[in-house]
């Protein structure tokens, strides 16, 4: 492992290389978005290489379509592949009942779509993520262009009535201009310390005109594979109520650790 490697990145891949066990011949795979999903792709070409793995790939961004198509991986649109084996993402916070919330890259709307389109989603992630109660982390809201503001209005208005500690709305913005999703749409950041509940802010929030969908992930995940900076393993099933320990292994020549471009 290259030793300027830091101890987030070394628990991110140990994740990444765990969850891709999960992977069997034949299946049909959602490919998560974000520098953790990254770490699953590369991991995945390498099964696919060593192992000869006949998989078929469904991108949740076009970022992570090119990083696929990069290594070799087959892709498909969810279209024409219809439903998934198995989609394995990360997330930018989880909590006991294995509740998320995603989107700190933007691509919010189509995990979940490709998400609730498979027989299984596995998360992969770090410690550091786990939270007692969800919203530390801002909750992205996607929101058509045509009148954001009024949408922004609308659900800080809305939020004053719920269960949540800040009430702060933001535009995300790419430099001086607003951040465009792979639909065309914005993102709208929800500051809220807390939200006190979920499923309740959720359906909520999908309600208000202008609204596309949210971050949060209610009910979707069934398995968090949560990684260490040392090489151990938390395997956490909500289904089975197990939780499970291993350790990856790892050497410096891996394969997974060469054209790294993020």
């Amino acid at each position: 492992m290259p030793a300027d490697l830091s101890p987030i990145d070394k628990a991110k891949f140990v994740a990444a290389r765990r969850a891709v066990a999960f992977v069997e011949d034949g299946m049909k795979l959602g490919l998560g978005t974000g520098s953790t999903a990254a770490w699953m792709v590369r991991c995945l070409a390498e099964r696919v290489r060593e192992e000869g793995l006949r998989v078929t790939g469904v991108p949740t961004s076009s970022r992570t379509a090119e990083l696929a198509r990069q290594l070799g991986l087959h892709i498909t649109s969810l279209d024409d592949a219809k439903w998934l084996d198995l989609t394995i993402d990360g997330a930018d916070e989880f909590d006991a009942n294995l509740n998320l919330i995603k989107g700190g890259g933007g691509a919010l709307l189509q995990e979940k779509i490709v998400a609730t389109a498979s027989d299984q989603m596995v998360v992969i992630t770090d410690a550091a993520k786990e939270v007692a109660a969800l919203g530390a982390f801002p909750l992205p809201i996607e929101v058509i262009p045509f009148g954001w503001q009024t949408t922004r209005t609308l659900v800080e208005e809305t939020l004053g009535s719920l269960d949540v500690l800040g009430r702060e709305v933001t535009l995300r913005m790419n430099g001086d201009r607003a951040f465009v999703t792979d639909e065309g749409n914005y993102i709208l950041d929800l500051h809220l310390g807390r939200i006190g509940n979920p499923r309740q802010l959720s359906l909520i929030l999908n309600q208000i005109p202008g609204v596309v969908e949210n971050g949060l992930f209610i009910d979707i995940c069934d398995i968090v594979v949560v990684g260490h900076g040392d090489g151990r393993v938390d395997v956490r099933d909500i289904n089975a109520g197990t939780v499970t320990h291993d350790r990856v292994e790892f050497a410096e020549t891996d394969n997974v650790f060469r054209d790294l471009g993020d």
